[in-house]
């Protein structure tokens, strides 16, 4: 069963899909927590393409690679991939307040549904409040 998290970003869809999909943008907003950051990250937006996130410890204690194959590419719309031997999908819908960000993925087996489920709204967070900020600079 698939864990779903979602927020709206107040921000054009263009702005929303290039935060979301540009390796500069990414290493600004994808942590979990303060604590964390992403040093690197590499995007080849398209069926077929590869992409790979270094999430680590600020304090070097830990780290890994978050990396992928795109599945479905639609622009503006939707990013599908696979991760091991999991799938995610990342649906962008325009509204009056903003975009709503939907993502749904296969949990893993080691942590709980609901640490997942934090862990992964707290980054979907992270990307609105990078989106929001960028937007107003």
């Amino acid at each position: 069963m698939k864990i779903t998290v979602e927020t709206t970003v107040g921000a054009p869809i263009v702005e929303v899909w290039k935060a979301y999909t540009s390796p500069a943008d990414i290493m600004q907003w994808n942590a979990a927590s303060d604590d964390w950051h992403t040093p690197s990250a590499t995007v080849d937006l398209r069926e077929g393409g590869a992409f790979s996130s270094r999430m680590e410890a600020k304090d070097g204690s830990m780290g890994f690679d978050f990396a992928g194959t795109y599945t479905k590419i639609v622009e503006h719309k939707l990013i599908a991939y696979a991760f091991g031997d999991r799938t995610a999908e990342v649906a962008f819908t325009p509204g009056p307040e903003g975009v709503q960000v939907q993502v749904s993925f296969d949990p893993e087996q080691e942590n709980s549904p609901e640490l997942q489920r934090q862990g992964w709204q707290s980054i979907l967070d992270g990307f609105k409040r990078y989106v929001e900020t960028k937007k107003r600079a």
